[in-house]
């Protein structure tokens, strides 16, 4: 195993990581008025960790099918910003109980974590010939896209919740 190699997926594993465990605790920080209110389109805190969930999920399998090289089959779902994918994600693993969702949000980072960690950093990094939508698809990739929607939620939060932070 190249050492570069290695450094850059435990660098971008490690950074998702922290923006995960950072956006958990932010959302952990607030009141459970907070939790429950409107902050981002239609949804809550309680939608957001459920769509969390659900990507961990789908990108668990969508790495098994780029190990298998086969595109991920979440690609066949593409519509505006993930709007119907995103929406059949959050009905899926919202969770009424505040505690409950957040093991499962929890549970569903260190399960693909724990995935990602046993996949060697070449494959990590190597380009299978798969496209989508004309876009290379790695599971560098997947985790890259993970990894900035996961900040930019984090940031939503902090706007809203914390407008003078």
């Amino acid at each position: 195993m190249d050492e570069k190699e290695e450094t850059q997926r435990d660098l971008l594993l490690n950074a998702w990581h922290e923006a995960r465990t950072d956006l958990l605790n932010e959302a952990g920080s607030l009141s459970p008025e907070q939790r429950e209110a409107v902050f981002l389109g239609i949804w809550s805190i309680k939608d957001l960790l459920a769509h969390l969930a659900g990507w961990d999920f789908t990108n668990l399998d969508a790495v098994k099918e780029v190990l298998a090289g086969k595109v991920p089959v979440f690609y066949d779902h593409y519509d505006h910003d993930w709007q119907s994918y995103n929406a059949m994600l959050v009905g899926k693993y919202k969770r009424e109980d505040f505690d409950e969702l957040l093991s499962l949000v929890e549970d569903s980072h260190r399960q693909l974590l724990e995935f990602l960690q046993e996949v060697s950093a070449e494959t990590f990094l190597k380009d299978f010939g798969l496209r989508a939508r004309g876009q290379k698809v790695t599971i560098q990739r997947l985790l890259e896209a993970e990894l900035k929607d996961e900040l930019i939620h984090s940031q939503q939060m902090i706007d809203f919740f914390h407008p003078t932070k």
